[in-house]
């Protein structure tokens, strides 16, 4: 570990030493702060340390032990923790942009406002809905356990605006398992599914999402949904021959699009 961060650890000495120069002797939480930024480099285990606002982008922290560590505020932009044990570890508003997380334990630990975006979170243990208040756009490995019906949601609402489909679907299929009695969502899959000219899937997903409405009681949605249906049954009857054409694909999409302004609506808080 010592090897892996000599250069971080010559940054983080001079910064000591200036910290030394410039601010009042009475700052003690300053120096303890520094003094176990150097033991967590050098060691590679600072249980229980203060490092809240510490500079450690791309720090090579693998196999790291920080227990209860205060990061809070800190910048990890870019670091390898994979395998890190960052239980009861306090990462509330840390910049983890680009960080590789794999494997790492974070149960337990504070995630709120931490920026995770363009992570590597593959194999890593959360608690349930820990990134429910975190920002983890373009992260990997995100499981639906690990954030909220609200958070997928809308993340499958913004893959689907810029055009990643596959993406979105992805997104929708999670946000189902936690809420699977969202009515928008499956609408919103199945205008996602027919984008992608999965055309039995999408009907099927609009359909139960208009026995859902039907059943929530919003009765006038339901029928236009149900409305919009038998316009493709009607345009699917005068199909020849098998399979479908790019004529009657693009009838499809066009009538699934208009119920976008149905499906398309995020859910506050949004963040992710």
């Amino acid at each position: 570990m010592a090897q892996r961060n000599q250069t971080i650890q010559g940054a983080a000495i001079a910064a000591i030493c200036g910290l030394s120069l410039s601010l009042p002797s009475g700052v003690i939480a300053q120096s303890r702060s520094g003094n176990d930024l150097l033991r967590l480099l050098e060691q590679g285990s600072c249980k229980n340390c203060k490092l809240q606002d510490s500079d450690l982008v791309h720090a090579d922290l693998r196999d790291a032990e920080l227990v209860n560590a205060q990061l809070q505020r800190s910048n990890l932009s870019r670091s390898r923790l994979d395998g890190a044990d960052l239980r009861q570890a306090n990462l509330s508003f840390a910049s983890l942009l680009g960080a590789s997380l794999r494997g790492a334990d974070l149960r337990g630990a504070n995630l709120e406002g931490a920026d995770l975006r363009e992570a590597d979170l593959s194999g890593a243990k959360l608690d349930p809905n820990a990134l429910a208040s975190s920002h983890w756009k373009g992260a990997t490995g995100v499981s639906a356990e690990a954030s909220s019906y609200a958070s997928m949601h809308n993340a499958g609402v913004e893959a689907a605006q810029q055009g990643r489909l596959l993406e979105a679907e992805d997104y929708f299929n999670r946000a189902l398992l936690k809420n699977p009695d969202a009515a928008i969502t499956w609408l919103a899959r199945g205008i996602t599914r027919s984008q992608q000219a999965k055309l039995q899937p999408a009907q099927q997903d609009i359909t139960y999402a208009a026995a859902l409405f039907e059943q929530q009681g919003d009765t006038a949605t339901a029928l236009q949904l149900r409305e919009q249906l038998k316009q493709l049954e009607r345009k699917e009857k005068k199909q020849t021959g098998n399979g479908y054409g790019s004529g009657f694909l693009r009838t499809a999409g066009a009538l699934f699009q208009q119920l976008a302004p149905l499906a398309m609506k995020m859910f506050a808080p949004t963040p992710f």
